[in-house]
């Protein structure tokens, strides 16, 4: 009987993931547009668009901030221009780690020779444990950079505004910058006061400010290091008061911070709620294999079992993604 039924059921199955797949990628595409159509439809009802906006703001800077804003403008282009394989390496510098790219791509590689293994153990056709090994080849690597460099660049952001609060009581005591640099890589921890230390051993080796300063926004492109380095460089070219500079983004970076622990805890229950929907049916599907794991077998065992799962998985990552969206719309609000 089974026999005579799985050709409805691996067709029902077919249809099931196709019809999945697209409804994943139409609830995807709309959920990443959404704040950005969100914010073009604010500014369309002020009677300003982004165009229009960017050019009036302009014309209100002084020439100090018109040279802040577009060495800012050809960072951003610089790291758009960036190949995959530049990716990869600026990644594992934002990372902490050095930029090999042979152990990458071999760590790449056989996680996805286990990835094939498991699938092979559980029963899965070649086709869907060469698609779990592709997938896990490109995906999990980089999901572990991500990881790595978001926990560095936290880490970072954190322990930054201390050390501007350092360079600005340093300054206006009267201490030269690179002493109060060297205060910094001294006294903060990692990954500040590596950052520092990096700069200040690399003025001994006689580079200037401007390289070792491009080169430590490789390893920490973030937003408030980025004006950091460039407020420094215009600096020394220029002059001006750079304490009162620092102070008002040190400043900024303490309510930052204050406003986004806030959100973390406007958004704490939220986040445990989706964890739970989202972490559901696993809990029930191990259940159900354990009570009684014969019923389970077809969706391990036959094509149809794997279709459906595709198809479940697929609905899972649209659901998943949407509730993300809301959460950050929620809390960006």
């Amino acid at each position: 009987m089974l026999t005579g039924v799985s050709p409805i059921l691996i067709a029902a199955a077919a249809a099931l993931c196709m019809f999945s797949m697209f409804g994943a990628v139409a609830v995807g595409v709309v959920s990443l547009a959404r704040p950005r159509m969100t914010v073009n439809r604010r500014l369309a009802n002020m009677g300003l668009g982004p165009g229009k906006s960017e050019r009036s703001s302009r014309q209100n800077l002084n020439p100090r901030q018109k040279r802040i804003q577009d060495r800012l403008q050809s960072l951003e282009n610089r790291k758009r221009k960036e190949g995959a394989i530049s990716k990869i390496r600026s990644q594992m510098l934002q990372a902490g780690l050095e930029p090999k790219l042979k152990l990458y791509f071999v760590a790449s590689f056989f996680a996805g020779l286990v990835a094939m293994a498991i699938a092979t153990v559980f029963g899965m056709s070649v086709p869907v444990a060469g698609s779990a090994a592709v997938f896990t080849a490109y995906f999990v690597p980089k999901w572990f950079l991500s990881h790595l460099y978001k926990r560095r660049q936290k880490s970072f952001t954190a322990e930054f505004a201390n050390a501007l609060d350092v360079i600005i009581r340093g300054v206006r005591s009267g201490l030269p910058v690179g002493e109060c640099l060297q205060i910094i890589g001294r006294e903060l921890p990692d990954p500040v006061g590596a950052e520092f230390r990096q700069l200040v051993e690399g003025q001994r080796i006689g580079l200037t400010l401007g390289e070792l300063l491009q080169r430590g926004l490789q390893r920490m492109p973030t937003k408030e290091y980025k004006f950091f380095a460039i407020v420094l460089q215009i600096q020394q070219e220029t002059g001006g008061n750079l304490a009162d500079t620092l102070e008002s983004l040190s400043g900024v970076l303490r309510d930052r911070k204050q406003m986004k622990d806030k959100a973390v805890a406007l958004s704490s229950e939220a986040k445990s709620s989706a964890a739970i929907i989202g972490s559901l049916p696993f809990f029930v599907m191990g259940g159900i294999t354990l009570v009684n794991g014969e019923y389970m077998s077809v969706l391990f065992n036959t094509s149809a079992g794997h279709w459906t799962m595709g198809g479940a998985l697929a609905w899972m990552a649209a659901g998943i993604l949407v509730m993300r969206n809301m959460i950050a719309s929620v809390v960006s609000d």
